[in-house]
């Protein structure tokens, strides 16, 4: 017999590194992959290179956690706020789940994105800090959005030049820099991937 033959594999298993039939990979722990959003946190920053891509894994998480608590919290008291009122109002109530859904989702993307690549074998640390990069980009087209929309009544006295500039503009472009934030992930995951 000859060592080829005797180092060869059954058929049905994959080799250690390599993807298997759901292309899932394992390594030496026998861990098969993730399931989930923690799961994918948790996968995505043990497998990642970059410390870039380790730091934005952590705070995306925890802001994550802080905005769904806030919107949870704010869906019960504008809930508790409305029982009893018309259909209309009500459905305003779902509003703030999808308002929650388009904040969360960018927000996460890049570490699930990262995730699934290092499960299937492919990412590399360009690949994971780039994403990190539109994750932090997000959150600062985010905030920038937000201070566009904020009512006269709760800006701030002494903004600067640009909390000014951005107090300035009309409260409905309050939704194009969040929107092209989500639009730069998917972006770079095409381009990069």
């Amino acid at each position: 017999m000859s060592d080829t033959a005797a180092t060869r594999e059954s058929p049905g298993e994959a080799p250690p590194d390599e993807p298997g039939p759901e292309g899932s990979t394992s390594d030496e722990d026998g861990d098969e992959g993730y399931s989930g959003l923690l799961g994918a946190f948790r996968y995505g920053f043990g497998r990642s290179e970059s410390t870039l891509f380790r730091l934005y894994a952590l705070f995306s998480f925890l802001l994550g956690a802080a905005l769904a608590l806030v919107f949870a919290l704010g869906l019960l008291s504008w809930f508790l706020a409305t029982v009893g009122q018309s259909a209309l109002v009500t459905t305003a109530n779902a509003f703030l789940g999808v308002v929650a859904l388009f904040v969360l989702g960018p927000l996460f993307a890049p570490v699930l994105f990262v995730a699934r690549r290092h499960r299937r074998g492919e990412s590399t640390p360009g690949y994971d800090a780039a994403h990190a990069l539109t994750g932090v980009a997000f959150v600062v087209l985010l905030y920038a959005g937000i201070a566009i929309s904020v009512p006269p009544q709760f800006q701030s006295a002494d903004p600067g030049a640009v909390g000014a500039f951005l107090y300035s503009l009309p409260p409905l472009w309050g939704l194009a820099p969040p929107v092209v934030g989500a639009a730069l992930v998917v972006v770079v995951h095409r381009l990069l991937g």
